[in-house]
Order: structure tokens, then C-alpha cells, then sequence
């Protein structure tokens, strides 16, 4: 089995301080599923929601398998992300928290076949702190570059 889908959220580290981190199934159609394999998926916008005591992944953009026919599935339709109950509770009890969100940050496929997305409990970072990043970012490139 091909282990070469990794699809990361590089703006979720840029937009938000990563607190903690979960690894997720996700419940996917068979046309789905050969869509990620092809790398056919975008995870930037995404972000996951409860809905009636369930996980959801919501506004994730998986393209529509060129050879699916009439059993094709829609793009950006809400998945339901497979986590155990105690994690449930756990993540629940911190999204009614003020400022907190969740954020899928990466996408990979493990050694069984099998669609894994890395979700991260969040807090949106302000303006300044983007600026104090990006100049991070910024002396550790001259320090690489220096070495």
C-alpha cells in the first residue's frame, strides 16, 4: 500500500497557537477515498464543528474522482471524524472554553490503507503574535543560512 498522501495545513500553524493534538479517523465514500490517494484534497479551510454530540469535519475540499460516474460525491460535504468517546468529552469540555476551535492540520493515509487526519485544539493568534512569528521564522533562516 502506498503511504505517499501527506496533506498539511500550513496555515493553521500561522493562524493559530496549536495546543494540543488528536489523530482522527474520518468516515469517507469510495470515491473519496481514491481522490486522497491521488492527492486530490485541501484541508486550508477546513475545521470541525460537534453536531448532535458527533465530530464533523466541515468545508474540507476533496475533488470529485475523474472516473466516479454517477457515484461521485460532493466536494466539500461534512465527515464525521471517528474518535473514542473519552476524547469526545474531553474536546467538548474544552471547545466551551472562550477562544478555542479545532483545526485539522494534517492529512495521511497509515500503513493500512486507512485515511487519518491530525486535528489540534487551537487558540487564534493576534496580529502582533503573527508579526513575532514571521520574524522567528526569519532569524532562524539567516541562522541556517550563516551555518
Amino acid at each position: 500500500m502506498s503511504n505517499s498522501v501527506n496533506i498539511k495545513n500550513k496555515k493553521a500553524s500561522f493562524e493559530f497557537f496549536l495546543l494540543e493534538k488528536f489523530t482522527s479517523g474520518i468516515v469517507l465514500t469510495g470515491t473519496e477515498i481514491k481522490s486522497i490517494r491521488k492527492g486530490k484534497v485541501s484541508i486550508n479551510e477546513a475545521y470541525c464543528s460537534f453536531i448532535d454530540g458527533e465530530l464533523f469535519i466541515i468545508n474540507m475540499h476533496i475533488a470529485e474522482y475523474e472516473y466516479g460516474t454517477y457515484n461521485n460525491h460532493e466536494p466539500k460535504r461534512n465527515r464525521k471524524l471517528l474518535l473514542n468517546k473519552r476524547e469526545l468529552r474531553k474536546l467538548k469540555s474544552k471547545l466551551d472554553e472562550k477562544g478555542l476551535t479545532l483545526v485539522p492540520t494534517f492529512l495521511y493515509i497509515n500503513a493500512k490503507g486507512f485515511a487519518k487526519v491530525e486535528i489540534a485544539l487551537a487558540k487564534g493568534k493576534k496580529l502582533y503574535d503573527k508579526r513575532e512569528t514571521l520574524k522567528q521564522k526569519d532569524t532562524q533562516r539567516e541562522m541556517d543560512r550563516d551555518s
